[in-house]
C-alpha cells in the first residue's frame, strides 16, 4: 500500500510538472510606427528570476510560470519602459505584444532622422547606430564606434580616438573638415564655416545614438553637403526616474565614469550627467622617471552635462515644451605631433622621444541651447533651437629644432631625413644641445565661439491617398576663431628640456577670423503608394572676414593691421526617389549638389561636386542590409594647409582642382538563429563593406607640402581603397559575447599612382576586439573588453611628423548598473 501511494505521489507530482512547464508567456515586440521587429528586448516578470529575451523575429517566450498576475516588464536601453498586468494560469499559454518607442522619438525634427521618420522612409543612405550596439564595446574612441558603418573614412592618430579625422565616401579626413557634426541637430565643430578643422569632437561615450546621413538625405544639414553629415544623440531625459553608473578600468591605468539620473513628471522633466575617463597612455617617453620628469603620455578628460525640460500637459490643444541644455567638457591631453623615424618604429613603435616632453594639450568646452517645440496640431510642429558653444586650447608642442650649425629645421623633416639631420635628430632624441634655443615650441593657443538660432517648421497632410510632408529651416549662424600664439624656446641637457626664453603672446599667429552665415532649405516629401519622391533645395550665404594683426604687434594696436574678406552665395539643390516592392525591400536613387564654403580667401572658389547615389535596402524578421554605389563628381576640391595632415600649419584653403570618387557601400546583419522562432538565443552576425576609389584628374603643383606635386590620376591620399569589418554575437538574456574584426588596406600618404613607395603608405590590419557582458540581475552587470586582441603593431600615419602606432592590446572591466 505505501509502495501504492508514493506512485499516486509521484504521478500527481509529475503531472502538476508537466503542466507548470506547459505555462507560457509569450510574444512579439516590435517598433513604434512601422513593422520593425526589435531582437535582444528583456522581457522579464517584475519581482522574480524569470525572463527572456526576444530573437531576431522579435519573438520572446517565457516558460515554467506558476500560476498567478503578474507585473510583465520590456525594457531596453534607448526605449522607453513599457509594464503589463497580466494573469497566468496553469496549463495555459498567455500572449502579450508590445510596441515600443525610441527615448530619441522626444527629439526635435530638427534631428536627422529621430525614431520619427524611420530610415526605410529616407530616399538616402542612412545608418542609425543604437543604443544596444554602443553598449556592446563600450567604446570611448569614435573610430571603433563607426567601423559598423560603411562609407567611413578614417585616420587614426593617437590611438584613444580624442583627435579623429573622419571622411564620408572620399571627402577627405583632416580633422573633419569636410563633414558636418552635430549633437543633437546642433553643429558643433568649435568653428564650422571659419575654422573647420575640429579639434573638439563630441565625446561618444556619453551618447545615446549615433546617425550617419549621406547622399541626397543630407541636404538639410550643411553647410558640407558632399559626404554627409554625423549627428550624435546625446542621452535624453527619462521618462520614469531612472538612472545609470558605469565604472570601469584596465590597461595602461585606464579609468572610465559614466552616471546619470532623471526623471519626467506632468510638466517638468530633468536629467544630470558625467562621463570622465582617461588613461596613463600607452607610449613610453624617454627618461620618464628620471631627474623628476613624471609626464606620461596619457590624458584627462571629464564630462558634465545637465538638460531641464518645462511643458504643457501632454494633452493640451497646443503642446509646447521648453528645454534647456547646458554642457562642459575640460581635457588636459599630453599628446605631441612628434612621431618616430621608420627605424626607431621598428624597434620600438611605442616609443615616444625626449623632444615632445612638454608637449601638451588644454582644452576647455562649454555649450548652451534652448530649444522650444510646439505642435498645433498632428500635422503642423515647429521646433527653434538658440545655441552657443565656446571653445578654447592651447596645443603646447615642439614644431623646429636648431642644430649646431644654427640651421632651424622642422620635426617633419627631421623625422624624414634622420640621417641628414643627425644633430637635430640627436637633440630631439635627448642628446644634450650646444645652443640655448634648440628646441622651439610652439604654444597653438585659439579661441572659439559659435552661436546662432535655428527654426524648423514642419507640415503633413494627405490629398486622395497621396502623402505630402513639408520641411522648412532657417539657421542664423556666426562663428569665431582667435589666435593669439607665440613660442618657447628650450635646451636640451642629458634628456631634460629647459626654458632658456619665455616667447612673448601674440608673436607667432595673431589674428581673428569671423564667419556669418544665413542658410535655409525646403525639403518635400511626396508618397504616392510605394513611389517616393524627396526634392530638395538649400540656401548658403556666407561672409567671411579675417584681421591678422602680425606677429610685430601682440596688443593688437593695428599698426600692421592686414584685412580681408570673402562673401559666397550658393543653391545647393538635390532630389532622392524611392520605390518600395513591398514591406521589406526598396530601392533608392539621388542626385545633389555637393558645397564646402571656401573661408576669407578672396580669390578662393567653394569647394563644388555633383554626387550620385544608387541603392537598394531590405529588412525582414532577422535580416537586414543596404548596398549603394557612389560618385562625387568635384569640379573643384579644395584643400587645407594644416600641420596635422603634414602641411605647414597656415590653415589656408586651397583649389585643388577636378576630383572624381567612386565606391560601394554594403552591409548586412543577420541572426544565425532567426529561424528558430524560440530560441532563447541570438546570432547576430553583421558584415560591412566599403570601396573607395578617389584620384585627381588635373596636374598641378601644391603649395600644401602634404600633398605636392600632382598628375592626373593621381589617388587621393589618406584613403583605404578597401575596409571590411565582421561581427559577431552571442545573446543570451543573462549574457553576451562580441567579436569584431576590422581590415583596413594600406593607405598612401602621398598623391600618387601605381605601387606605393615603403616610406610612402601606411600599414593594412586587421584589429580583433572582443567584449564580454553577464547580468548578475536585471539592474547589474560586470562588462570587460579588450582592443587589439592578438596586440598587431601597425603603422596608422605618417603625420603630423614620423610614424605613429595604432593602439596595443588593451583590457578594460568593470561594473554596469541601472536604476
Amino acid at each position: 500500500m505505501n509502495r501504492t501511494l508514493i506512485i499516486v505521489i509521484t504521478v500527481l507530482i509529475t503531472s502538476f510538472s508537466s503542466i507548470a512547464q506547459n505555462t507560457i508567456i509569450e510574444g512579439r515586440i516590435i517598433q513604434t510606427g512601422s513593422s520593425t521587429v526589435l531582437s535582444g528586448i528583456s522581457v522579464y516578470l517584475e519581482s522574480t528570476q524569470l525572463g527572456a529575451a526576444t530573437n531576431g523575429n522579435g519573438n520572446y517566450m517565457i516558460k515554467n510560470v506558476p500560476s498567478g498576475n503578474y507585473t510583465l516588464v520590456v525594457s531596453a536601453i534607448g526605449y522607453f519602459t513599457q509594464k503589463k498586468e497580466i494573469s497566468v494560469e496553469v496549463g495555459e499559454t498567455t500572449r502579450a505584444d508590445f510596441t515600443l518607442t525610441e527615448t530619441i522619438s522626444t527629439l526635435s525634427e530638427i534631428t536627422l532622422t529621430g525614431g520619427n521618420i524611420g530610415i526605410k522612409d529616407i530616399p538616402g543612405s542612412v545608418h542609425y547606430i543604437s543604443p544596444k550596439e554602443i553598449q556592446k564595446f563600450n567604446y570611448t574612441d569614435i573610430n571603433r564606434t563607426l567601423r559598423a558603418v560603411p562609407g567611413v573614412n578614417i585616420q587614426e592618430e593617437d590611438g584613444f580616438g580624442l583627435f579623429p579625422s573622419i571622411g564620408l565616401r572620399g571627402t577627405g579626413v583632416e580633422r573633419n573638415t569636410k563633414i558636418t557634426v552635430m549633437e543633437d541637430g546642433v553643429l558643433m565643430a568649435p568653428a564650422p564655416y571659419a575654422a573647420p578643422a575640429a579639434y573638439y569632437f563630441p565625446t561618444i561615450g556619453r551618447m545615446q545614438g549615433v546617425e550617419i546621413l549621406k547622399g541626397s538625405s543630407q541636404i538639410k544639414y550643411g553647410p558640407y553637403t558632399t559626404g554627409g553629415a554625423i549627428n550624435l544623440i546625446s542621452t535624453q531625459i527619462p521618462n520614469d526616474f531612472s538612472g545609470r553608473i558605469n565604472l570601469l578600468g584596465g590597461s595602461f591605468g585606464s579609468r572610465n565614469l559614466h552616471a546619470f539620473v532623471g526623471d519626467s513628471h506632468k510638466n517638468f522633466g530633468y536629467i544630470v550627467e558625467t562621463f570622465q575617463y582617461g588613461s596613463n597612455g600607452f607610449k613610453q617617453l624617454d627618461g620618464a622617471g628620471n631627474r623628476g620628469l613624471s609626464r606620461n603620455s596619457g590624458f584627462d578628460k571629464q564630462d558634465y552635462l545637465a538638460k531641464f525640460r518645462i511643458n504643457t500637459n501632454a494633452d493640451a490643444k497646443i503642446y509646447q515644451s521648453l528645454t534647456f541644455k547646458i554642457g562642459q567638457s575640460i581635457g588636459k591631453i599630453n599628446e605631441t605631433y612628434l612621431g618616430l623615424t621608420q627605424e626607431d618604429f621598428d624597434i620600438n613603435p611605442i616609443r615616444r622621444y625626449a623632444g615632445s616632453q612638454v608637449d601638451r594639450i588644454n582644452t576647455e568646452q562649454s555649450q548652451f541651447s534652448l530649444t522650444h517645440n510646439v505642435k498645433f496640431s498632428k500635422n503642423f510642429n515647429v521646433t527653434t533651437v538658440a545655441y552657443r558653444t565656446n571653445f578654447s586650447r592651447n596645443w603646447y608642442k615642439l614644431d623646429e629644432v636648431k642644430d649646431a650649425a644654427g640651421d632651424k629645421i622642422k620635426i617633419a623633416e627631421i623625422l624624414d631625413n634622420p640621417m641628414v639631420y643627425t644633430d637635430a635628430y640627436n637633440i630631439i632624441t635627448g642628446t644634450s644641445s650646444i645652443n640655448n634655443d634648440a628646441l622651439f615650441v610652439k604654444a597653438n593657443n585659439r579661441t572659439y565661439y559659435a552661436k546662432g538660432i535655428q527654426t524648423v517648421l514642419g507640415f503633413n497632410f494627405e490629398t486622395n491617398k497621396i502623402s505630402h510632408n513639408i520641411d522648412l529651416g532657417i539657421r542664423i549662424h556666426q562663428d569665431q576663431i582667435n589666435r593669439f600664439q607665440w613660442v618657447d624656446e628650450y635646451a636640451m641637457d642629458n634628456g631634460m628640456m629647459e626654458l632658456t626664453k619665455a616667447g612673448i603672446h601674440g608673436t607667432e599667429s595673431n589674428r581673428i577670423e569671423t564667419a556669418n552665415a544665413i542658410a535655409t532649405y525646403l525639403q518635400y516629401k511626396l508618397r504616392i503608394g510605394k513611389f517616393t519622391a524627396t526634392p530638395g533645395i538649400r540656401y548658403e550665404n556666407i561672409s567671411s572676414a579675417r584681421d591678422d594683426y602680425g606677429k610685430e604687434d601682440p596688443d593688437r594696436t593695428g599698426v600692421n593691421l592686414s584685412e580681408r574678406s570673402n562673401t559666397v552665395d550658393v543653391f545647393i539643390p538635390g532630389i532622392g526617389l524611392d520605390y518600395r516592392f513591398n514591406n521589406y525591400l526598396s530601392t533608392f536613387i539621388g542626385i545633389h549638389k555637393g558645397f564646402a564654403p571656401p573661408g576669407s580667401k578672396d580669390e578662393l572658389e567653394p569647394e563644388k561636386s555633383i554626387n550620385y547615389e544608387l541603392g537598394t535596402r531590405y529588412a525582414k524578421n532577422g535580416l537586414s542590409g543596404q548596398a549603394v554605389l557612389f560618385f562625387n563628381n568635384y569640379s573643384n576640391l579644395l584643400g587645407t594647409d594644416l600641420e596635422a595632415a603634414g602641411g605647414g600649419g597656415t590653415n589656408e584653403q586651397f583649389n585643388g582642382g577636378a576630383v572624381e570618387t567612386k565606391g560601394l557601400e554594403f552591409n548586412l546583419t543577420y541572426d544565425l538563429l532567426s529561424s528558430k522562432n524560440q530560441s532563447v538565443f541570438r546570432l547576430p552576425l553583421t558584415i560591412v563593406y566599403t570601396y573607395t576609389d578617389a584620384r585627381f584628374q588635373n596636374n598641378f603643383d601644391s603649395d600644401f607640402s602634404g600633398w605636392g606635386e600632382v598628375s592626373a590620376g593621381d589617388q587621393f591620399p589618406y584613403l583605404a581603397n578597401n575596409q571590411f569589418t565582421i561581427m559577431l554575437g552571442l545573446e543570451h538574456h543573462k549574457f553576451s559575447l562580441n567579436l569584431s574584426g576590422r581590415y583596413t588596406d594600406e593607405m598612401r600618404t602621398a598623391p600618387g599612382q601605381g605601387k606605393i613607395p615603403s616610406n610612402e603608405k601606411t600599414d593594412s590590419y586587421f584589429v580583433i576586439d572582443a567584449s564580454a557582458n553577464y547580468n548578475l540581475n536585471k539592474n547589474i552587470s560586470l562588462f570587460v573588453n579588450t582592443t587589439n586582441l592578438t596586440d598587431q603593431v601597425y603603422v596608422v600615419a605618417r603625420r603630423p611628423a614620423g610614424l605613429r602606432p595604432g593602439m596595443p592590446r588593451a583590457f578594460n572591466f568593470g561594473l554596469k548598473a541601472n536604476f
